[in-house]
């Protein structure tokens, strides 16, 4: 059986004027000799392209006058690294605002080592300034989730080249949750998803204003919508609870004398967060009420997709985040 180190690696980084968060990104990615990096670029306006190439990446600038989305962007890198070097065995994703951890590569090629039909490998994601704010702290909470055999994987994860292949990638008409869409796909093929008990990246969220968590949820919502869309019918019935859950809870938001029995739903979040996931009271509490809030701009969000979809309207991709400084 071949060792860690003689895998073939492939790296795929995405993104959109990130400044000092691409270089910390490129940075990690030079830690892993002999594998071939591309940096797929949508439209910055920074120093993003050039900074990537003082990296030895090689760049695609995506053509921004077709609609853009995360997928097609690790669809185009994805193709240039076979360009690059046919023999690639795996690919490393992740967004330019991420830091890939040292230990990371060897962990999850050994998992796909002992998973012969592991098809994607994802670890812990972690936000890397927790304290600068409560939306931060969310997200570092959210990213927290169980391993073993799961169902999805996040933005960050090693995907076998031929698992990939087999389905054809990232659907690019997905603007948010392409990456659970895929794995639907992955998984009706035989393929599985692992998460394992590993740092895998450092994610700079940046997440400071109430506006940016609306939207987030607002882009979390379309993104239920959709998926439950393409794949809810049986027996996978994707995305059927959540987007139950949110317009249920989200109407309910128009009701105020209903308004106690989010009070109900967000300690019965809490309890569960303490029994099942071990977090600290004020971390529970946070979650609690934030996910509660958060089924108003997810209904809404579910209520744009179909807004659009039955207009015959493309969507287009729902941004949180502001541009980093170089």
């Amino acid at each position: 059986m071949n060792t860690c180190a003689d895998m073939k690696l492939g790296i795929v980084a995405i993104g959109r004027n990130e400044g000092e968060r691409l270089r910390i990104c490129l940075q990690s990615l030079t830690r892993r000799p002999g594998a071939v990096i591309v940096y797929v670029d949508s439209g910055s306006t920074d120093n993003s392209v050039s900074l990537a190439r003082s990296f030895q990446a090689h760049v695609v600038e995506l053509d921004m006058s077709r609609p853009f989305t995360a997928a097609r962007a690790r669809n185009e890198g994805f193709a240039q690294l076979l360009k690059l070097a046919q023999d690639i065995a795996f690919v490393q994703f992740l967004d330019g605002d991420c830091e890939l951890q040292p230990d990371w590569i060897d962990q999850a090629i050994q998992t796909f080592q002992e998973h012969p039909r592991a098809g994607v490998v994802c670890g812990r994601r972690r936000e890397r300034f927790p304290q600068k704010s409560l939306y931060n702290r969310l997200c570092d909470i959210e990213w927290n989730t169980p391993v073993g055999r799961v169902m999805s994987c996040g933005g960050d994860a090693m995907i076998r080249v031929q698992a990939f292949q087999e389905v054809g990638g990232y659907n690019p008409n997905v603007i948010a949750g392409e990456e659970p869409e895929m794995c639907v796909r992955l998984r009706a093929k035989g393929w599985e998803i692992y998460r394992i008990d590993a740092e895998m990246t450092l994610h700079d969220a940046d997440m400071t204003r109430f506006s940016q968590w609306w939207k987030r949820n607002y882009r979390a919502g379309h993104a239920y919508a959709q998926g439950n869309d393409l794949h809810g019918n049986p027996p996978e019935r994707f995305r059927e609870k959540e987007v139950r859950s949110n317009t249920i809870w989200g109407l309910l938001w128009f009701i105020p004398l209903a308004w106690p029995l989010h009070a109900i739903l967000m300690l019965k979040i809490m309890h569960d967060m303490k029994s099942r996931r071990g977090l600290p009271t004020s971390d529970a509490f946070l979650y609690g009420l934030f996910v509660t809030l958060g089924k108003l701009p997810q209904f809404l969000g579910q209520r744009k997709y179909h807004r659009n979809r039955m207009s015959g309207k493309q969507s287009t991709l729902i941004e949180y985040k502001t541009a980093s400084t170089s």
